[in-house]
């Protein structure tokens, strides 16, 4: 039997509380309470993420236990930090260690009208999120708040097993996109272990299949790095090494909703998305690829691997490529720079904006192995970066399927059959 849908309020259905404002003299590194940030939300992907970008996540000031939030919770932006932010959901993954911040709308559905598990869609389909971005307060950075999301309008079916079969499906999408993002973690540490294994404790295979510092291998001292390398690697600048291309800039008066060239911009680089097209034709050398490793150069240094061929790079960030020529993977580029990366970020005090420049990037070197038949880090790598990208691009597809059947879902233009 189909079930009746109903066009309601969402304050009819459900309730929206705004977070405790946090005092920035509690801030830590460490603690048992952490503070949940606009960071927590894994845009565009979708769900709950732990906030990698900063390192003083933990609030150790005194907070009302109502703002500590339990598992399963539902939670929602206040503030647009990135365009399409408004309207994300997400689950809180553990009992009594998150703080509801200021930030943070905290999603109470009401009991034997709204099933939990289908509010947490509800709140993120695409209905809802046009009427929060059209009444959203308009300046640099828009906000909504918990009276703005209650007055939404929406049509939810009536009854509750409907509304437990939806939510059961969409989870079934999205436990495949988490499984993807942890597979993808853990190919990440691997990578890391494997280069701290070969490249900074220098225990790769020898030719004899040895692991070669504790093998004894020869170590000679390098001027440039100050510190021993195996008897014949080299020590070369990157631009040497690597294929190292800076971004276009694009005029933002061409920037365009309906269609045109993609450009991906600095807030692109973590999410692996675009936020911007442009009428504006520029040379193939601004082209990414697959593969590529691209940096922001202003803000907070961001890093990440490009998923997909043919989008434009804009100014302010930089493309990494491997020159086919060299023995040297995009891994290897990646963890080699990132030491530089993170000090840079973390000698930016909070008041100013850090950047990076040419000069910064001519003054990174990087190791050149000896040829060795026991040892092929180019291809080791590779392979798991193809495996990174390749899940990269099915979590795109499944989101893209999620977000199409969410809307049909949620108003009765498509039905899940028992």
């Amino acid at each position: 039997m189909r079930s009746t849908f109903c066009k309601v309020k969402l304050k009819d259905i459900l309730s929206v509380r705004r977070g405790t404002s946090l005092s920035g003299q509690y801030y830590s590194t460490k603690g048992n309470k952490i503070r949940l940030t606009l960071g927590n939300f894994n845009y565009p992907s979708g769900g709950f993420k732990d906030n990698t970008s900063k390192d003083n996540i933990f609030f150790i000031g005194p907070v009302k236990e109502e703002y500590i939030l339990h598992k399963g919770d539902i939670i929602t932006p206040l503030t647009e930090q990135v365009a399409g932010l408004l309207g994300e959901t997400a689950k809180i993954p553990a009992d009594n260690i998150y703080i509801q911040s200021g930030d943070i709308g905290l999603i109470i559905p009401k009991e034997n009208k709204l099933y939990k598990g289908f509010a947490y869609y509800l709140i993120s389909s695409k209905p809802i999120k046009y009427q929060l971005g059209a009444a959203a307060q308009q300046t640099k950075i828009r906000h909504t708040s918990p009276e703005k999301i209650e007055n939404c309008i929406a049509w939810v079916p009536n009854d509750l097993n409907v509304q437990k079969n939806i939510s059961d499906f969409l989870d079934a999408l999205n436990n495949k996109i988490m499984l993807n993002n942890k597979i993808n973690q853990e190919l990440e540490q691997m990578a890391k272990t494997l280069y701290d294994y070969w490249f900074v404790q220098f225990d790769f295979p020898d030719e004899k299949g040895r692991p070669y510092k504790s093998a004894n291998g020869k170590m000679i001292y390098n001027e440039v790095l100050k510190r021993e390398i195996p008897e014949g690697w080299e020590v070369k600048n990157i631009f040497d090494v690597l294929d190292i291309q800076y971004g276009y800039p694009f005029n933002t008066e061409l920037f365009t909703d309906n269609g045109g060239y993609s450009v991906v911009r600095i807030r692109d680089i973590l999410t692996n998305s675009i936020s911007a097209h442009t009428l504006e034709k520029a040379d193939d050398k601004y082209k990414l690829h697959e593969g590529d490793l691209l940096i922001g150069m202003d803000g907070n240094f961001h890093m990440n691997y490009w998923n997909e061929t043919g989008a434009y790079l804009n100014q302010r960030c930089v493309r990494i490529r491997c020159k086919e020529e060299q023995a040297l993977s995009i891994i290897q580029a990646k963890y080699s720079l990132e030491p530089f990366i993170k000090k840079r970020e973390q000698n930016i005090s909070r008041t100013t904006v850090g950047h990076l420049s040419d000069k910064d990037f001519k003054s990174q070197y990087i190791l050149a192995p000896k040829v060795n038949p026991n040892f092929h880090p180019k291809e080791t790598f590779k392979s798991i970066l193809c495996r990174i990208t390749n899940n990269n691009n099915e979590i795109k597809n499944l989101v893209i399927l999620r977000d199409f059947l969410l809307p049909l879902l949620i108003n009765g233009q498509v039905s899940i059959q028992n």
